[in-house]
């Protein structure tokens, strides 16, 4: 059964009103996605459709990455080490590294790791002011970017992916009839 809120952008309990609505954009959108693949076999979670694509397997690892990423450059505020670069690869680059290593992993294994990275997230959330969402640092071709942006960009690179998820399913099932 869904949750009864999960359609309204409004206060969450623990977080100020700015991160509420952070949150309900990004509980939508993590709703929707697992609704996408909760269902997967490993087969289909490594289903390729040629030697360059991505599997869904490694979308939902690459989303893991992703929010690990902005964990650090935002609640960290810090350069990444080479440590991180091996904890968020190759997921967070995908491509052939990706292929050869992601892969043989049912759907649990995908759902505890972007449950346990969303937690992570939410409890640092309640922790933090609305008004660091607001804080500028540059970014991007040397933009100022607030912390608001940067978390809204975790859960657009999820709904992209989702849409390439969702291709991915129609991909394979036209393969299968």
């Amino acid at each position: 059964m869904k949750d009864e809120t999960l359609l309204l952008i409004d206060k969450k309990e623990g977080l100020g009103e700015e991160f509420s609505k952070l949150v309900s954009m990004m509980n939508y959108t993590r709703d929707t996605t697992l609704d996408e693949v909760r269902e997967l076999t490993v087969e289909e979670l490594d289903y390729l459709y040629d030697d360059d694509a991505n599997s869904i397997g490694m979308l939902l690892a690459h989303m893991v990455s992703v929010e690990k990423v902005y964990q650090i450059l935002t609640f960290e505020n810090r350069e990444f080490t080479e440590e991180d670069i091996q904890m968020v690869n190759p997921a967070m680059d995908l491509g052939a590294p990706a292929r050869e290593q992601i892969k043989g992993n049912p759907i649990e294994y995908y759902l505890a790791a972007l449950e346990e990275t969303r937690q992570h997230t939410i409890e640092t959330f309640k922790k933090l002011p609305d008004s660091w969402l607001f804080e500028q640092q540059p970014f991007w071709w040397d933009l100022p970017a607030n912390n608001y942006f940067k978390w809204f960009h975790v859960f657009e690179d999820e709904l992209s992916h989702r849409g390439q998820i969702r291709i991915i399913k129609k991909m394979m099932s036209k393969v299968k009839n």
